[in-house]
């Protein structure tokens, strides 16, 4: 038979070598086992409640992946979401997440974050779902992003916003007509016109 640390470790295997606390209780592995895991270095903590075998590859993008294990329903947006889709030059200092106006504000120690609150529709428009470390992370298209950035230019800066424009027309496919789209929706469009037609 199976010893518990044994039959824990194949749980977390079948669950993709990552799994919450909440998870693997439900499915029968003892927090003394969890500990002990972790304790005998089989698996590590990624954030308060979140656990991943270590033979498992280093994760390539730590932040994010404890920000979506964390709260899954919440998206990567603005400068982190230019970060992901390397249209930016800038160095995120926290993870900016997009939560629907009504939900309450998550809390997490680490790492830092920001969030930001959208509208019903801003929020699950341009929605992209992206597997980085076996973890599903959601995020916002490129041209979401573009959208946005406008949106919240006077928080985030109106060069950083130009900057992205430049890198998603050199580095993605030109789309105005999703642009515009999302500018419509996140009602910016005729702020973002006149630096469109730049472009084209």
């Amino acid at each position: 038979m199976p010893s518990a640390s044994n039959r824990a470790i194949e749980i977390i295997k079948k669950n993709g070598g990552i799994i919450k606390t909440s998870n693997a209780i439900s499915k029968g592995i003892h927090p003394r086992t969890l500990y002990e895991l972790r304790d005998n270095g089989t698996i590590e903590q990624i954030v308060r409640g979140v656990y991943r075998l270590t033979e498992l590859e280093a994760i390539s993008n730590p932040d994010l992946v404890a920000v979506a294990s964390k709260f899954p329903n919440a998206v990567i947006c603005l400068i982190s979401a230019l970060s992901f889709h390397n249209i930016t030059t800038q160095i995120p200092h926290d993870v900016s997440i997009a939560i629907n106006r009504v939900s309450r504000s998550p809390k997490i120690d680490y790492p830092p974050i920001s969030v930001y609150r959208f509208s019903k529709e801003s929020f699950i428009e341009g929605i992209e779902y992206h597997e980085v470390d076996g973890i599903t992370i959601k995020v916002y298209s490129a041209e979401k992003t573009v959208a946005d950035c406008f949106k919240f230019r006077n928080k985030i800066g109106m060069e950083v916003v130009l900057e992205a424009i430049k890198f998603y027309k050199s580095r993605k496919k030109f789309n105005l007509e999703k642009l515009l789209e999302y500018g419509k929706i996140c009602r910016v469009q005729r702020i973002m016109m006149p630096y469109l037609e730049v472009m084209i």
